[in-house]
């Protein structure tokens, strides 16, 4: 009887599949554990790099299910400045699995969310939770809660609605409230609100913690529609920083590395769940980081294009070379931003800190990510 590996395809060997192929050749790198159909409703959450994928299922004619859409009057600067059609709900982006818990617990009533809010130096209000998806602030804090409802009862809309969630896994570290309990999307102090070492801890999740968070999360959006099925990612961004100790690289590495663990081991374990590989398309070293701008973080216009052709092509059964796949390694182009951070990324602002700065010096105000 022949030996397994004798009856591989192709694409299991490393030679045929990646060593004898150009890269923008590599192909079927996704198959789906299940279909998406055409007019199936499809709601997005998680890192900033999620955000690119609603706007690529419309243009493919799909249907992303967005629970929050803007008040009527808004210009398109204010609609993105306040964090409107990112994602399937304005919660900002979502970083980790524990984040993604605690807003489905909150929203389907498990879990009573916190009523404190922090005021700026102006006396404005912003939500701790969702601190730059109003970059004025709110005028109380009766206001900030009002519009965290809303929030709230979009997510519950959206989970009743949906036959497919994608999320998109961005970080581990995590900055907790002692106090309450929560976890928050940003350290305070960053960018709203106060550092207190007393009541604010970092914490580096572990594989089991992102699983039992993930699984949990599951669970509830299950509970609220028992056909939802989940396509999980994880973000090829980089930390900006870190505040482990650890060399940035090094506590990427290690982030990433957890974060990949979890989805595949979940995706593994649970029929409802899959995994798409749009960290290895980014971050493979076949690609020799061409789909990164000049500061090595933020994935340029080709590489969210490449991703999503190969997202939207495994949906299809499309094979060939994707649409955008480069003929020859391109050169980044970078952002406008300062540091060519992508502000789309809340945690971009953290590189402010780097530029030398000492303790106490400022060069003006610490920028709100869009």
């Amino acid at each position: 009887m022949q030996h397994p590996y004798a009856r591989l395809p192709d694409r299991s060997f490393w030679r045929t599949a990646v060593a004898e192929r150009p890269p923008a050749d590599i192909q079927d790198l996704w198959t789906p554990k299940f279909p998406i159909g055409q007019d199936a409703p499809v709601i997005t959450a998680g890192s900033c790099f999620a955000r690119h994928i609603g706007p690529a299922l419309l243009r493919e004619g799909m249907h992303w299910y967005d629970a929050e859409l803007p008040p009527p009057g808004l210009t398109a600067e204010a609609r993105q400045a306040r964090g409107y059609r990112r994602f399937s709900f304005r919660t900002g982006n979502i970083y980790t699995a524990a984040g993604l818990r605690q807003w489905f617990a909150w929203a389907l009533g498990t879990r009573t969310p916190p009523v404190e809010v922090w005021r700026d130096a102006d006396g404005r209000c912003h939500d701790p939770y969702r601190p730059t998806v109003e970059p004025d602030g709110f005028s109380s804090p009766e206001e900030a809660l009002a519009s965290r409802q809303v929030t709230l009862d979009a997510i519950r809309r959206a989970l009743a609605t949906a036959d497919v969630l994608v999320f998109t896994l961005g970080l581990t570290e995590a900055w907790h409230d002692t106090v309450d309990g929560t976890v928050l999307p940003m350290c305070p102090g960053t960018v709203r609100g106060t550092f207190d070492p007393d009541r604010h801890r970092l914490r580096n999740h572990t594989v089991a913690e992102v699983l039992r968070d993930l699984t949990a999360a599951l669970a509830l959006a299950r509970e609220a529609s028992p056909r939802l099925r989940t396509v999980l990612t994880v973000s090829p961004v980089p930390l900006t920083a870190t505040a482990t100790g650890a060399h940035a690289l090094v506590a990427t590495t290690h982030s990433k590395s957890v974060l990949r663990a979890a989805a595949g081991q979940l995706a593994a374990e649970l029929e409802h769940v899959d995994y798409f590989p749009s960290y290895e398309i980014v971050t493979g070293f076949p690609y020799r980081a061409a789909f990164y701008e000049h500061n090595l973080r933020t994935v340029s216009p080709d590489g969210v294009a490449f991703v999503m052709r190969h997202f939207l092509d495994g949906l299809h059964g499309r094979t060939g070379r994707p649409e955008h796949a480069p003929d020859s390694t391109p050169t980044p182009t970078p952002t406008p931003d300062a540091g060519g951070e992508d502000t789309w990324c809340d945690d971009a602002v953290l590189d402010y800190y780097s530029r030398g700065l000492g303790p106490g010096h400022s060069s003006g105000p610490v920028p709100a990510p869009r």
